[in-house]
Formats: C-alpha cells, sequence, structure tokens
C-alpha cells in the first residue's frame, strides 16, 4: 500500500475507550487525519460498526486485531473483514496463520500487515517469552517469512525499518508503532523512534496514539507530528 501524501501516512490511533471519544477525536481531526487504526479496546465498545461507518464514508481504517489461529478460523475472520472494507489489517506473522490469511484476501485491496515483534518488547521480554532470538533478528526472519507468504507489509518497531526494507524491497508497507514525538513519555513502549527518524529509516505509515488521542489539543499534536515527519 503506498501512500500518496504525507498525510496518508500518518495513521493516527483511536485507543480510546469509547464509541463517544472516538467519534470527538475524529471530528476534532477532520481534515488533517485520513487514517485511524482500530485496536482491542474500541473494537469491544462498538467499534467495529465504527470501523465500518468510516470507510463507508471513504475514511481508510487499519484493523489491529492480530489474527492467529488455525488455518480456516483465520481465513473466514479475514473473509469477513474484507467484505467491511478496511484497508489494512494485522496477522501475528506465523507462517501458517499468514499464507491463510493471504488466500482469502486474494482478489481484495486489503492489506495485510504481519506483526513481527511488539514495541512494548525488549530483549528480557523474548527471553521470558521462550524465544531464541533478540527482537532485531526475530523481526528480520519473521520479514522474510511475510515476503514470501506474500502479505502487504511488516509492522516493526521503526529501529528496525531500515533493515526491515532492504528485505522487503519498495513496494511492501512497513507500518512503525512506538512514534514518540521529541521530549515525548514513552509509556509501555520500549523500542520508540521520532517521527522524521522514523521517516528516514524506511517507514511507510506511522501509527501514532497517545501522543494526538491523549493531547489536550489534538488537532495541534497531529500537525506537529506530520510537520516533524515532512522534515526528515
Amino acid at each position: 500500500m503506498r501512500a500518496k501524501s504525507m498525510q496518508e501516512r500518518l495513521i493516527v490511533g483511536l485507543d480510546v475507550p469509547t464509541l463517544k471519544d472516538a467519534e470527538k477525536a475524529v471530528r476534532e481531526l477532520e481534515g488533517i487525519v485520513s487514517f485511524y487504526k482500530i485496536g482491542y479496546q474500541l473494537a469491544f465498545a462498538g467499534g467495529l460498526d465504527f470501523a465500518r461507518e468510516l470507510a463507508s464514508g471513504g475514511t481508510k481504517v487499519f484493523l489491529d486485531m492480530k489474527l492467529l489461529d488455525i488455518d480456516n478460523t483465520v481465513a473466514k475472520g479475514v473473509e469477513n473483514i474484507v467484505r467491511m472494507g478496511m484497508s489494512m489489517l494485522t496477522i501475528h506473522s506465523y507462517p501458517k496463520a499468514m499464507q491463510a490469511a493471504v488466500d482469502a484476501a486474494k482478489g481484495s485491496e486489503l492489506c495485510l500487515l504481519a506483526v513481527s515483534v511488539l514495541t512494548s518488547m525488549d530483549e528480557q521480554d523474548m527471553i521470558d517469552a521462550g524465544y531464541e532470538y533478540d527482537p532485531h533478528t526475530l523481526v528480520l526472519r519473521r520479514s522474510e517469512q511475510a515476503l514470501h507468504a506474500g502479505m502487504g507489509g511488516i509492522v516493526c518497531s521503526a529501529e528496525e525499518a531500515e533493515a526491515v526494507r532492504r528485505i522487503v524491497g519498495p513496494d511492501m508497507a512497513v507500518v512503525t508503532p512506538g512514534i514518540r514525538p521529541a521530549g515525548s513519555e514513552h509509556g509501555d513502549q520500549k523500542r520508540v523512534v521520532t517521527p522524521a527518524q522514523a521517516i528516514r529509516n524506511g517507514s511507510s505509515h506511522l501509527v501514532v496514539g497517545r501522543p494526538i488521542v491523549a493531547a489536550p489539543d489534538r488537532r495541534a499534536a497531529a500537525e506537529a507530528i506530520l510537520a516533524e515527519m515532512c522534515s526528515a
């Protein structure tokens, strides 16, 4: 999925507790933001219907569901998400799950994203989870597998975006959460990068949640991040 403008490369995470909060955020960001991410928190508060509503009005929606299950279950889920008109969908980057998703989405415009290693995880977290790889090594391995499966893109930290881009080439999306403007709080994120550095590293899309939706002036916060992106 190639973005035509810097504005299309900014995805705002609607990480809010209620549908009312999400609707207010979208109103406040009208004309500046054209792409939103909806994850678990909002999805379980009426967010799936809201996602359909946004998509039907021409707004792009990234449904962050991180699907992982047996092949048939993943495939049937993807088929219904295609019907919802979503632009992006996350799949955990297990080879069989990715292949099932790719087969189910064939012929549609849905961009399937392989989730490599969560940006809240560092090397110790990987050890605790039983992985034999450090985060960087596993991200690169998952990227190769996603490319082989025919996925549309990778979700990774912007710290790894440059190395991932070398593996997947110019056409796949490299979507990077954990974006924090200079001087902002990291929260529970551990592998974070500024907006300008993420663009320089090869990110195609930046996912920004709390620095915008939790800001006193959401519109000003989004404009500042877009300015940082344009300065790269």
